[in-house]
C-alpha cells in the first residue's frame, strides 16, 4: 500500500470577479476512486489548511457522489493540514487538483514547492491535472533544475481557457508559463483527455484526463512494488543461502570432530 497526498486550492473566487470556485471536484473523486481501488491511502492538504473551498458537485456522477459521501474522505477535508507543515517522508506521492482557484495559490507557495521538491526527490511520483500544474511553477530539485525543465507536461490549453470564457481573468496561461520554465506543453484538442508521463511526473490536460493521470501513477507504482518484491525475495533467498551455509559448516565441524 502507498500514500498518496492529493493538494487543493485555497482560493474561493475567481480574482475579483465574484465567480466562486474552488478545487475541481471531478479531479478529485476519480483519482481518488483509482487510488482507492488499488487499496492505497489517500490523504488531503490545501495551501492554507481547514476546509478546502470546492467547485460544484456532478450529482450525476456516480463517483463524486461516492467521494463527497464517504465518511474518511469527509473527515479528511474537514481540516486539512497546511502544505508547510506537512511530512514529505510520509508519502510516496503527491496529486496536485486543478481547479482555477491554483492559478493564485499554487505558484508562488513555498510550501508546496518544499513539499513537491521534497516528494520527488526521495524516488516519489508526482501527479497534476488541469491547472494543478501550476503547483509545479517554481518547484526546484535537488539538482537546481526545475521539476518542469526539459520534460515533456500536460496542463489546461489556451484554447481551453478562451473556451471557458477565463483568458481575460486568469493572472497568466499556464501551458504558456511551464514553457517558459522549460517543458514542452503536450496537448490534445479542446476537452479531450490527455495524459503525459515523463519520468515520475505524470500530467494531465483537463478534468477528462484526471483519472488517466492517476491510472499511470498506479501504473509506476506497481513496476515501484514489483521491484520492492523482487528485492525482498533476492534478500530472503540470500539470508537462506547464509543459514544453509552455516548448518552446513556445523555439520562439517561435527563430522571432523568425530575423526
Amino acid at each position: 500500500m502507498k500514500k498518496i497526498l492529493m493538494i487543493l486550492t485555497s482560493v474561493s473566487e475567481i480574482g475579483d470577479t465574484g465567480e466562486k470556485t474552488g478545487y475541481n471536484v471531478a479531479e478529485a473523486a476519480h483519482p481518488w476512486k483509482v487510488f482507492k481501488d488499488s487499496g492505497h491511502f489517500v490523504d488531503f492538504a490545501s495551501i492554507k489548511g481547514g476546509q478546502p473551498p470546492h467547485d460544484e458537485v456532478d450529482t450525476h456522477d456516480p463517483i463524486q457522489v461516492a467521494f463527497t459521501q464517504d465518511e474518511a474522505t469527509r473527515a479528511g477535508l474537514y481540516n486539512t493540514a497546511r502544505v508547510d507543515v506537512v511530512d514529505p517522508e510520509q508519502y510516496d506521492a503527491v496529486y496536485l487538483v486543478g481547479g482555477h482557484g491554483t492559478m493564485w495559490d499554487f505558484p508562488d507557495s513555498e510550501g508546496l514547492q518544499k513539499l513537491v521538491a521534497s516528494v520527488y526527490n526521495a524516488g516519489g511520483l508526482v501527479g497534476a491535472v488541469c491547472h494543478g500544474p501550476a503547483g509545479l511553477l517554481n518547484v526546484k530539485l535537488k539538482n537546481g533544475l526545475g521539476i518542469v525543465q526539459g520534460r515533456n507536461v500536460a496542463a489546461f490549453t489556451n484554447d481551453e481557457e478562451v473556451a471557458a470564457g477565463k483568458d481575460k481573468v486568469i493572472p497568466f496561461f499556464l501551458a504558456d508559463r511551464l514553457v517558459e520554465q522549460g517543458a514542452t506543453h503536450v496537448c490534445a484538442d479542446a476537452f479531450e483527455e490527455k495524459v503525459v508521463v515523463d519520468g515520475r511526473l505524470v500530467t494531465g490536460q483537463n478534468p477528462a484526463s484526471a483519472a488517466g493521470v492517476a491510472k499511470e501513477m498506479e501504473k509506476l507504482f506497481a513496476e515501484v512494488i514489483h521491484h520492492e518484491k523482487a528485492e525482498e525475495q533476492h534478500e530472503a533467498e540470500a539470508l537462506r543461502a547464509v543459514k544453509d551455509a552455516e548448518k552446513n559448516a556445523k555439520k562439517k565441524a561435527a563430522a571432523d570432530s568425530e575423526h
